[in-house]
């Protein structure tokens, strides 16, 4: 959306960046009245957190699934708030929010589940310990219950990220073809209800973090991993 990036409170006078608090409420009078001064950009970067410290101290007491089901909430209303235009400028794509719309995905699974294998449990306790880090199973550590969340949260995260990009960026035909190619290939995952090797979509999530250099100049990294898709 395009957003002004100052804002005057009405009340005081008091000016602060709509991008460093995402909100209009004054933050020294807390007046609700503010009006947008200066030019306005695209604004999708909010200013929401991911933490997941309270749910790790909480491993020792409740059932591992029930605990990925209370972190599928906040891995969502993170989701909810990120994104990746700041005041008009891309930001990169990142593993943290990838990690967040797998636990997402994952955290609902293992909430409908009357029981987890050992290996769905370590799955279920890499996530909850790494995602808010942006730290995610490799693809080997993935049991084959949970291959469709891993799929379908790279595909939605680089759904997100192309639109996105595509609001402030306008691409070159290199980018375009890379673009297309990576559409192609997230398509084919949400045709399969994401029932792909994780390995298929970890290749598809690499790609588009190279998008970011090339958009900066920097076509190497998307050269050497674009090939892997086709």
């Amino acid at each position: 959306m395009q957003l002004g990036g100052d804002r005057e409170c009405t009340a005081c006078g008091t000016r602060w960046s709509y991008y460093d608090t995402g909100g209009v409420r004054c933050p020294d009078c807390e007046s609700p009245r503010s009006v947008s001064v200066g030019e306005s950009a695209e604004h999708t970067a909010g200013t929401a957190t991911f933490d997941l410290t309270s749910l790790r101290a909480a491993l020792a007491d409740e059932p591992v699934g029930a605990l990925a089901d209370r972190a599928a909430d906040q891995a969502r209303t993170y989701l909810r708030q990120a994104g990746f235009v700041d005041a008009g400028v891309l930001q990169p794509f990142t593993a943290q929010y990838a990690a967040a719309a797998e636990l997402r995905r994952a955290g609902r699974t293992a909430g409908r589940l009357s029981s987890l294998e050992t290996d769905e449990q370590r799955y279920l306790l890499a996530l909850l310990r790494g995602a808010d880090r942006g730290d995610r199973p490799s693809p080997a550590d993935i049991p084959d219950s949970f291959h469709p969340e891993r799929g379908l949260a790279v595909a939605a995260s680089v759904e997100t990220y192309l639109r996105e990009l595509q609001r402030v960026v306008v691409p070159d035909d290199q980018l375009a073809r890379a673009l297309a190619t990576i559409t192609t290939r997230r398509k084919r995952i949400e045709a399969l209800d994401g029932a792909v090797e994780p390995t298929a979509a970890e290749q598809l999530f690499e790609t588009t973090q190279t998008l970011y250099a090339a958009v900066n100049g920097d076509n190497t990294p998307l050269e050497q991993t674009i090939g892997q898709l086709r």
